[in-house]
């Protein structure tokens, strides 16, 4: 399966923040969207990073009480990882084992297009598991019947 397909079931919606937002903000909005990432745009609507759970778990580590001071910029990972539409999942869950990433946004031509997680791509390989496992069965069980 392809990203694009994971994308048309679960659509584009992609929360954000802007970089000089305060970690506060960042949180607010992970907690009211039960999100584990946000995608840090800076003045012009540009990917600049992202922010994760894991993110500001370091910087709570990192920085105790003047967490929810600092801003997004300084928290967010700015080496974003980005797959494209035509990326197969089997390429990307071994980008995102190889990199300890679990959310890789989805860009063609400078566009996002969405972002996917470690559970989208896990679950659409379900899928293609549970149907080629019922396409074998029904081929071995057809099969069996004509002899």
């Amino acid at each position: 399966m392809k990203l694009k397909e994971i994308l048309k079931t679960k659509g584009s919606k992609v929360w954000s923040v802007k970089a000089n937002q305060a970690v506060r903000e960042a949180l607010q909005v992970l907690v009211s969207q039960k999100i584990g990432a946000l995608l840090v745009l800076d003045q012009n609507e540009n990917v600049a990073g992202i922010i994760t759970e894991r993110d500001i778990m370091r910087g709570c580590y990192e920085h105790g009480k003047d967490l929810i001071t600092l801003s997004v910029n300084q928290l967010m990972t700015k080496n974003v990882i980005v797959g494209s539409p035509e990326d197969d999942t089997n390429y990307i869950m071994g980008v995102m084992t190889q990199n300890r990433v679990r959310h890789i946004p989805v860009v063609h031509d400078g566009k996002l297009h969405g972002i996917v997680s470690i559970g989208d791509v896990v679950k659409s390989q379900l899928e293609d598991s549970t149907y080629e496992i019922r396409y074998l069965k029904e081929y071995i069980y057809g099969a069996r019947q004509q002899e």
